[in-house]
């Protein structure tokens, strides 16, 4: 008997208004983990108003008090790794390798950002009147929302919540319906941490339902959301129309550059861990590569042999590689673009299919995929997967890459393999991406520099590193005359 979860509001877990729920399936396997709240516009209207009285004393309290939270958080996640990685393995699929490591990065980003309550700095600048004395000040916004999606469900959901509620915010989370069971944990982990009531409060439910109230609601002052660009742009429209503060992590389609004195096997390894590793679920994952036509037959052979070596398989399996992919629905997105990328013309080289035998019918398990002869006219080069397929297209010149590394409506990440020091600087001055690589896969990422996109990938100030709180908090400036 599977139990049932109930929405966090006000320090309390409550059921919803609908008095109806929905089931979080394990991909592996279809086994129900779990019932959840499937809520509506009262729910929310609820856990707004519990944030907006818990706002003032929360506000008020001292900053570093408040991050003290951060640092007793570190010590529930490092207790807790292998529970929440498990339940990460079960909930998403991913392989119990990469649940571990991501719970290890969402440790690494609060010690990064712990210390972060004492440097809300604001600046003392003289004032062209020797008798004034004026400097900033940085204040909360007051009850913000976050929306986190499936694929990092603990450390997105952590890494967006912790900088709010420093900044003195009081939250109101949304989680991916596919991870809700993680998402519960989260709140468990910050009420364990010592967060007061109301300072963060969960509601799950459908996300058109649950991100219309959020967006169209006068009282919360600031939407951080990630998730895909069709439904970041309409929230981000929403928001601003009002007058709120919008910021959006969405989709990417990242180029990798291959050329022709790159180091090939050190480049496949690192093609499949931005490519296919955890599915290719990753907004910075490899989706396009683009490689010079002297070096794309053997680069092709060695790629399409590693990635036959990988394994398909449930999760908890120490030798798997790849669990499935998060759901159905991601299953039927997968083989959508495998039989778009097939009828239009490009050439499969590996993978292209649901995976059946052993067992793994139970399950949405798939083949990393590889296409070669991609153009830029076809759909499996323009539009985001996020699935482990990537599409190779061949080029004669350096300069013709990196044009055809451009042609897109997304700029999250980027990667050039070479030795090249010129060409590598030149890539980096021109590439149109807020995140960049060289030498490195396009995934990798630390928490404290700022994260980004350019064109469609990105709206608002960066998440993380240095300008964490810029988002969460509004500045005052201020004069004073003894």
């Amino acid at each position: 008997m599977s139990t049932t979860y109930n929405n966090y509001i006000n320090g309390e877990w409550v059921s919803s208004n609908t008095n109806e729920t929905y089931a979080s399936l394990n991909p592996a396997n279809q086994e129900v983990l779990g019932y959840f709240q499937k809520s509506n516009e009262i729910d929310v209207e609820r856990a707004i108003q519990a944030a907006e009285d818990a706002f003032p004393s929360w506000a008020n309290t001292a900053v570093p008090t408040r991050g003290d939270v951060l640092f007793k958080l570190i010590q529930l996640l490092e207790a807790q790794q292998e529970e929440l990685a498990t339940i990460i393995t079960k909930e998403v699929g991913k392989s119990f390798r990469e649940a571990n490591g991501e719970v290890r990065k969402t440790i690494e980003a609060m010690k990064q950002f712990s210390g972060e309550a004492t440097r809300m700095t604001g600046e003392t600048v003289p004032s062209h009147d020797a008798d004034i004395f004026a400097y900033t000040i940085r204040e909360p916004l007051g009850v913000v929302a976050v929306i986190a999606p499936y694929n990092f469900p603990l450390g997105i959901g952590i890494w967006k919540i912790a900088p709010a509620i420093v900044a003195g915010n009081t939250v109101i989370f949304k989680p991916a319906s596919n991870t809700s069971l993680i998402s519960v944990k989260i709140m468990e982990l910050f009420e364990q941490a010592g967060v007061p009531a109301g300072v963060i409060n969960m509601v799950t439910g459908p996300g058109g339902v649950i991100g219309n109230a959020i967006g169209s609601h006068e009282k919360i002052k600031a939407v951080s959301f990630t998730g895909s660009t069709q439904v970041g742009l309409a929230l981000g429209k929403a928001v601003s129309e009002r007058g709120a503060k919008m910021q959006a992590e969405m989709g990417g389609k990242n180029a990798s550059i291959v050329l022709e004195d790159a180091d090939l096997d050190e480049t496949v390894e690192n093609l499949i861990i931005s490519g296919f590793l955890d599915n290719g679920q990753r907004c910075t994952g490899t989706s396009r590569l683009i490689v010079l036509r002297s070096i794309a037959e053997n680069l092709t052979k060695k790629l399409v042999a590693r990635t036959q070596q990988l394994k398909i398989g449930d999760g908890f399996n120490e030798s798997v590689d790849n669990g499935p992919v998060v759901d159905d629905g991601q299953l039927k997105t997968y083989l959508h673009y495998v039989k778009s990328a097939i009828d239009e013309g490009a050439i499969l080289e590996c993978g292209g299919e649901q995976l059946m035998e052993n067992g793994l019918d139970a399950g949405y398990f798939v083949a990393p995929t590889l296409f070669s002869g991609v153009t830029r006219d076809m759909t499996i080069f323009k539009e985001e997967i996020f699935g482990p397929v990537m599409a190779m297209s061949v080029v004669d010149t350096y300069e013709e890459a990196l044009e055809l590394a451009n042609d897109s409506e997304f700029g999250l990440s980027s990667t050039i393999y070479t030795n090249d020091l010129k060409k590598a600087f030149h890539f980096i001055r021109h590439i149109e991406s807020g995140v960049t690589h060289v030498n490195i896969p396009s995934n990798y990422f630390e928490n404290q520099y700022p994260f980004g996109g350019k064109k469609a990938s990105s709206i608002g100030p960066r998440e993380q590193g240095s300008t964490t709180l810029d988002f969460w908090t509004d500045y005052k400036t201020v004069y004073i005359r003894p």
